[in-house]
């Protein structure tokens, strides 16, 4: 089921993802109501599933493991907030959802794909958002960005260059496979400029 008004922001570290959701979300609100969110995380149990995820060793988790509580704090996060703000007529836009499950934890990870699609189904079924953001930049760039003075959740930064360099293209072949829904922002342009192609993209598709 695709909700015409829940959208996802994708893309490796430090792309600029967070910049532009919140931008979105400042021209909605102009509108409408928004509910601005994040994966791993958006409701008070996934943030503690996400502290788990996100800081520590690179090798704490196991793949299947890694995968579980990845969905086990998306179950929470739909159930309790993604949902119940769609069902009011909520624009819900997320920072993350499942396709960086299928790029990280199965594309660049160690969990089959057919693991991952039967998990999906049996956790949110055919849920799905109506449009994807996809901010390709060069994960060198990226990195660079991401680590930031303060930032404790580097599990994934830490991670080496040529994982990084998969991701990217991991996401562009996802990309690739869902053209209806997954929109390609080029991420070296102006902030400005990403934002005003997402505003468009959103105003051809949706509004």
């Amino acid at each position: 089921m695709k909700y015409k008004k829940f959208i996802t922001f994708e893309g490796g570290e430090g792309s600029g993802k967070s910049t532009q959701i919140k931008l979105l979300a400042k021209k909605i609100e102009q509108i409408d109501s928004v509910c601005l969110t994040r994966e791993p995380g958006g409701t008070k149990s996934a943030e503690e599933i996400r502290k788990l995820l996100v800081r520590g060793k690179i090798d704490k988790w196991s793949s299947i493991s890694e995968l579980l509580l990845l969905f086990a704090a998306r179950k929470d996060h739909i159930d309790k907030l993604i949902l119940p703000s769609l069902k009011v007529n909520k624009w819900v836009l997320c920072d993350r959802f499942v396709d960086s499950t299928y790029v990280y934890q199965g594309m660049c990870g160690k969990t089959p794909i057919e693991v991952i699609k039967k998990i999906e189904t049996i956790i949110i079924g055919q849920f799905k958002p109506r449009l994807t953001f996809l901010i390709n930049l060069d994960p060198k760039v990226g990195l660079e960005r991401s680590k930031r003075p303060g930032n404790k959740d580097l599990r994934y930064e830490n991670m080496d260059i040529k994982f990084h360099r998969k991701v990217h293209k991991s996401y562009l072949k996802l990309a690739s496979l869902n053209k209806q829904r997954i929109v390609i922002i080029d991420g070296s342009m102006s902030v400005v400029d990403i934002e005003n192609q997402i505003w468009k993209k959103v105003k051809d598709k949706i509004l």
